[in-house]
């Protein structure tokens, strides 16, 4: 859009699917009965509720973004306890109780227009909108016209130190943070609860994953105008290997319900790879804190080679079409540490993940997941003219303002800081590489709250941050302190939101909640928490308040492209692009050749991940899928060969690789203590 024009393009009307239905005829004849003119009534409303909710995927031309929305005139209500034996559709909007799946219930509010959905016969129903102004999930989602606004589940199914929840018992990471071996990361956290065997051990995690989010959630993240969440995932979710101490496979169950409580509400998922065998980059969200053991060092390739494994099974189990209308996006790998092992294996480590993707998916709208690249901390441009004629790429970038140099000036100085900062270089991504979205960001403009650096790590606003020296700003409890903020500063923060929502265009914020501290019994790191800014009055009820917060100075117009929305006839990337971008690397940084370094051979069992399991109250079994998308795709996964020696996969770049590489005793070399990585 041009400078001076007010309507930017996510306000123009496009959706109008669920209108009023027609006034229906008298009928000009005698009616034998109150009883049979009951009866045809009911009828008839279970017939509009089932053609209108229970369609087939439909395009819609009902407004996108404008706040003038009211809520579907289409709007149903109900309950969702379904009489046995009988396919009854159940539905609710504004207003509605819904029953969970231990029996509690709770009133539904969604004041936007939106309506659960959830047929326990039908359970991949997709009939469910989260708000009048976004696309039912039977629905078309127009990338580029449609706007993506979304939160981040963090903290969930990958745990981080900063997003910790208050259990029965405390907190997980406080109460191991003077231990002899502090938890500072799920590693060290794991081995922590490992050893807890007097409070249930290792399984203390799974009760973190029931109880940390649950179906409410969901709920709420709908009646909070949102239509998307990004969910972060670990490898582990698949599997661990040796003395990988992570509690495997147990929080993929819990995925499993984050999707059925997604299509239920109507929103969207956004699946993110967020921590790889060996690390990406160093931070404790990665799994483990320290050194950078993939496309690094002498574990580097054979580290990618196994997460490239991960995303192919996340890439054929959400390709079903049983998923693929709920999870419709795959960020393959979090904050890769680009500025390591270099933009030039990035990209071809990318290349190969979106061969692999589209492998198990097939290309084209509706065929598997957009595909999101994190830009590697390279910078949104050094991507433009990569994946040309690709289908449906995506670029992620993180803009945080908090872990820069720190400032002294309040939200009421740093209102216009994202429109300066973030609003031209997302709209010139949209143009030169596709949709652009900022997979994170938050409301904190310095690094003040509890574990936002990790663990006794202290921060640089008060000077106690390590490593490096860091000049003392002031305290933090007046950012922390959310308790005694005043109107004027909840105002400024939510000014501050606002700004970065319109600036960033298609967004998730990090992160929905922050567990409570198990010290204060409050939350230490407000700023970070969407759930307690609305609760607190300093997040938008109905983000759509962001329109217009930057000035409307020259957002993306769009469509995209064809090719970047799944709409192209053919899908060939330049050759030159393909060719200089070939799988495997050459080199591997802090190593060497890739010939001279340990990897894998594809001759290990398949993993196919379990689909949920549903109980039809009518009868009968439900498909669940297999598991895997395109049966064609049948080639091994990668383990060690027999005859070769293996290092540690979190060894640290600066081991030497296995001599022998092959040929003599296979052995496995003992694993380094840990260092912290920078950021870059």
């Amino acid at each position: 859009m041009s400078p001076g024009t007010t309507t930017p393009p996510y306000l123009q009307e496009k959706r109008a699917a669920y209108g009023a239905p027609r006034a229906q005829s008298r009928r000009r004849m005698i009616i034998i009965g109150a009883s049979i003119g009951g009866l045809l009534v009911i009828i008839a409303i279970a017939l509009g509720v089932y053609f209108g909710v229970v369609k087939n995927k439909s395009s819609s031309d009902e407004a996108s973004g404008s706040l003038g929305d009211g809520a579907s005139s289409a709007k149903p209500s109900g309950t969702n306890t379904p009489n046995p034996g009988t396919r009854t559709a159940v539905t609710g909007g504004d207003g509605s109780k819904v029953t969970m799946e231990d029996g509690t219930t709770f009133v539904y509010s969604n004041p936007l227009g939106g309506y659960w959905y959830w047929d326990e016969n039908d359970p991949f129903n997709n009939g469910a909108r989260a708000q009048s102004f976004s696309p039912a999930l039977n629905e078309t989602f127009r990338y580029g016209i449609d706007q993506i606004r979304g939160v981040n589940i963090g903290g969930w199914l990958v745990t981080e130190p900063v997003s910790r929840i208050l259990l029965t018992v405390p907190a997980l990471y406080e109460k191991f943070a003077n231990a002899t071996t502090p938890a500072v990361d799920e590693w060290t956290l794991s081995q922590n609860l490992a050893a807890d065997t007097a409070n249930g051990g290792l399984q203390q995690l799974e009760d973190h994953y029931k109880t940390f989010i649950t179906e409410k959630d969901f709920a709420e993240i709908a009646g909070a105008g949102l239509n998307f969440v990004r969910i972060p995932i670990p490898y582990w979710a698949i599997e661990t290997r040796d003395n990988e101490p992570f509690l495997a496979k147990t929080c993929w169950k819990y995925f499993l319900k984050a999707v059925q409580w997604a299509r239920k509400y109507g929103i969207r998922i956004n699946l993110d790879l967020h921590a790889l065998p060996g690390s990406q980059n160093g931070w404790n969200h990665s799994g483990r804190l320290g050194t950078i053991n993939f496309l690094n060092g002498p574990m580097g390739y054979a580290n990618a080679q196994r997460s490239l494994d991960y995303i192919r099974i996340l890439a054929e189990f959400i390709s079903q079409p049983q998923y693929r209308d709920v999870v419709v996006m795959f960020g393959i790998t979090n904050e890769p540490q680009g500025p390591t092992f270099g933009l030039e294996n990035l990209v071809r480590y990318s290349l190969e993940a979106y061969n692999i993707v589209r492998t198990a998916s097939g290309t084209g709208e509706g065929n598997g997941p957009i595909i999101s690249f994190h830009e590697g901390f390279a910078g949104l441009d050094k991507w433009a003219g990569f994946f040309t004629n690709s289908d449906r790429t995506s670029l992620d970038i993180h803009p945080y303002i908090a872990f820069g140099g720190q400032s002294a000036d309040g939200y009421d100085a740093r209102t216009n800081t994202p429109c300066d900062s973030w609003a031209a270089n997302q709209n010139q991504s949209m143009a030169a590489f596709g949709l652009t979205t900022a997979g994170e960001f938050s409301n904190a403009i310095n690094d003040c709250g509890l574990y936002v650096n990790g663990v006794n790590l202290g921060t640089r606003y008060e000077g106690t941050y390590t490593p490096g020296s860091w000049p003392r700003i002031g305290d933090c409890d007046k950012w922390t302190d959310y308790q005694n903020w005043d109107n004027d500063m909840k105002q400024d923060i939510k000014k501050f939101a606002l700004a970065s929502m319109d600036a960033l265009q298609n967004y998730f914020f990090w992160t929905w909640k922050i567990g409570n501290s198990s010290v204060t019994g409050k939350v230490e790191s407000p700023a970070w928490s969407y759930q307690l800014g609305l609760q607190e009055g300093w997040m938008p009820k109905d983000p759509r308040e962001a329109i217009g917060a930057c000035g409307n100075t020259a957002p993306f117009k769009g469509p995209l492209q064809d090719w970047q929305t799944g709409g192209a006839k053919s899908y060939n990337m330049p050759a030159t692009f393909t060719s200089s971008y070939a799988w495997p690397p050459t080199a591997i940084t802090s190593a060497g050749a890739v010939t001279d370094l340990p990897s894998y051979t594809p001759t290990g069992s398949l993993i196919t991940l379990p689909g949920p399991t549903f109980t039809k109250s009518a009868g009968g079994s439900v498909d669940v899928g297999s598991g895997w998308a395109n049966s064609a795709d049948s080639t091994g996964m990668m383990v060690p060969i027999p005859t070769c020696s293996y290092l540690d996969p979190w060894v640290g770049p600066t081991a030497a690789p296995p001599s022998p590489l092959c040929g003599g005793s296979a052995r496995r070399d003992s694993i380094p203590p840990p260092v912290i990585t920078p950021a870059p």
